[in-house]
């Protein structure tokens, strides 16, 4: 094989162990870089994409394949016993379907339906608001909105009366040439359903779609958080052509709480205690998210310590165990002090051994 030919595998980037499946991989992925339709007038790209269908045709082909690894090109040149002249191979050999529409949704990542024009409805997002409480224990909620359903008069065909499409002859599909190919694609007079509107449906005025309003309750999980979502599916918007109505996304926003703040599964509360409490230590009763509970002030317990409750926080959506709470003390001073209580403070004071604020005092 003369230096200057390029081998088969080395167009496809592949080695001469690769199996059948990483050869069309391999040319899948550049038949997407070089097509000419996605390369208008690019006659690079156009000559690569001809070398890149002739090296899949050859290597695909497990007989072809073996002569190539043989005698090198000269089987498939011209006057070759394998010579089929300046022939593209076709692409459903590529992706193993049966239609052509079908392997260029695969190639271009969009779907050219030409045996079908059912399409899911479209989703729909409505918000729910939920108080802390509700969203800790799960709530069962009524909900209003207004989604579009499938017209009931002409079941979706938005027509009173229709006859055959003289365009496609009924196929919903019309034959059109892309670059070296002929495809088929999607009637466009009749939007692929084979059949023209000869009058149009007096309840949804050709939309195929009425707008309805629902009333409902949905329940709630336990756990959920600020931007969880709830999916109720079928509860969108219609489809078309008979195609399945899309889902109706339930997006919640939990109400922020007087005395709790939450982070994940967590829950915090700032305990007020009396610096009695604080300085003697004591038995508090304090709220969490599902009650009270009593918690056991150290002596000695200072402003700003922190103390954990577990199990006493939020239940985890996926797993159901309990995050905890965490209780942040906050030392309250009165405002209306007497004298005698003033000597007392006083008393105290005198028993401090060092100064509280010796580690900001420069030396």
């Amino acid at each position: 094989m003369s230096p200057a030919v390029k081998d088969y595998y080395e167009i496809l980037g592949v080695s001469k162990g690769a199996s059948l499946d990483e050869i069309k991989k391999a040319y899948r992925k550049l038949a997407r870089k070089y097509h000419p339709d996605l390369n208008p007038g690019n006659k690079v790209a156009e000559q690569k994409f001809k070398e890149l269908s002739e090296a899949y045709g050859v290597l695909s082909d497990p007989k072809k394949k073996s002569e190539y690894d043989q005698f090198g090109r000269s089987p498939f040149e011209s006057g070759g016993p394998w010579y089929e002249g300046a022939k593209t191979y076709n692409f459903r050999d590529v992706f193993d379907v049966g239609g052509f529409g079908d392997a260029f949704s695969d190639i271009f990542g969009r779907k050219m339906r030409a045996d079908t024009v059912h399409e899911k409805g479209p989703d729909m997002v409505i918000g729910l608001e939920l108080s802390l409480e509700e969203a800790f224990s799960g709530v069962t909620k009524p909900i209003t909105f207004n989604r579009e359903i499938t017209c009931r008069s002409c079941n979706g065909s938005g027509a009173e009366s229709s006859q055959v499409c003289d365009t496609c002859k009924g196929t919903g599909n019309v034959k059109v040439s892309k670059g070296f190919f002929r495809m088929s694609q999607l009637c466009t007079d009749c939007r692929g359903t084979g059949r023209k509107i000869t009058k149009v449906c007096h309840s949804c005025g050709g939309r195929g779609k009425t707008l309805q309003g629902e009333s409902m309750k949905v329940k709630i999980p336990r756990g959920v958080d600020t931007g969880s979502m709830v999916k109720l599916r079928g509860m969108g918007g219609a489809g078309a052509g008979g195609g399945h109505a899309g889902d109706l996304h339930i997006e919640i926003t939990v109400s922020p709480h007087r005395i709790f703040k939450r982070k994940g599964d967590d829950v915090y509360l700032d305990l007020p205690v009396t610096f009695g409490e604080a300085a003697l230590g004591a038995k508090i009763e304090i709220p969490t998210i599902d009650g009270t509970a009593v918690m056991t002030l150290p002596s000695g317990t200072q402003g700003g310590q922190r103390f954990k409750l577990s199990g006493k926080g939020f239940p985890s959506p996926k797993t159901g165990v309990r995050g905890d709470q965490f209780v942040d003390i906050k030392i309250i001073v009165p405002k209306d002090i007497t004298g005698k209580a003033k000597e007392a403070i006083r008393d105290i004071e005198s028993l401090y051994r060092e100064n509280p604020r010796k580690d900001m005092v420069r030396k």
